[in-house]
């Protein structure tokens, strides 16, 4: 069965070569840009594969369903564009009999990387991801942030691994995250109640030491100790963020009756 691959971009000229590199077994490539303007539309459209489409964006889980309704196949890769088929991930694939009868999707550990340093504890490996699917049966989760595949059928393990640059530096850490906070503060705002500030320290603690302890971040060396600091910042900042929401909204709200 033929197989396309689908891709969701925005400015990543930096990354997007190699990825498509990486999918030269696939049928069919499908790209949905959400405007980017650097060069990525412009790489994308060097490869034969590719089939390139400009789309607003509307959130990690719509866009990549609406990557999926491009395709013109029934299965679907989805890769995202800092990420690159390893060659055993390759070879995992395409020994596969895909069909409507089997499993629904496939899962595939990720080879996370912070800047040069592949991160195999600290809980970025092995991290699983359900990429590989028949979109009759399986759709992604429709979340604007941290969006997840929703199957109705079995699914199976693959050998190999996707290989994920994650972030570059510290810098580019904290730049993606003050985006997840601000997606993850929109939407949560909308279902839960604020979160006492004593409770929230709490919390970004207890990140850190999951991380470092529990998940053996510490086997990481200071890869490991910076990124339970990282992530224990993040937790501070996207709950601080949901309260502001909160707040705000409780205050327009009280204005309005007013």
């Amino acid at each position: 069965m033929k197989l396309s691959a689908t891709i969701i971009t925005y400015n990543e000229e930096h990354n997007i070569k190699a990825c498509l590199e990486s999918l030269f077994f696939v049928d069919e490539i499908v790209v949905v840009d959400s405007g980017s303007t650097d060069q990525t539309e412009a790489i994308c459209r060097s490869f034969a594969q590719v089939c390139f489409y400009h789309q607003p964006w509307l959130g990690f889980g719509k866009q990549k369903n609406a990557a999926a309704a491009y395709a013109t196949h029934d299965w679907i890769l989805n890769i995202d564009a800092d990420e690159r088929v390893s060659d055993a991930l390759r070879q995992s694939i395409c020994s596969l009999s895909l069909s409507s009868e089997g499993p629904a999707a496939f899962r595939m550990a990720r080879e996370n990387y912070f800047g040069a340093v592949w991160v195999r504890h600290s809980g970025w490996y092995p991290d699983f991801n359900a990429r590989l699917y028949d979109k009759g049966r399986c759709s992604f989760s429709e979340r604007a942030v941290h969006e997840s595949l929703v199957c109705s059928g079995e699914l199976v393990t693959l050998a190999g691994n996707l290989i994920h640059k994650s972030y570059r530096d510290v810098a580019d850490f904290i730049d993606r995250q003050q985006r997840y906070a601000a997606l993850f503060a929109e939407e949560q705002a909308l279902v839960r109640r604020p979160i006492s500030y004593p409770v929230l320290v709490l919390k970004s603690a207890f990140t850190f030491i999951k991380m470092y302890l529990f998940r053996r971040g510490f086997l990481d060396g200071a890869t490991g100790f910076l990124l339970a600091v990282l992530y224990s910042h993040y937790t501070f900042t996207k709950y601080a963020r949901m309260n502001d929401r909160i707040c705000s909204k409780a205050q327009r709200g009280g204005d309005n009756a007013g």
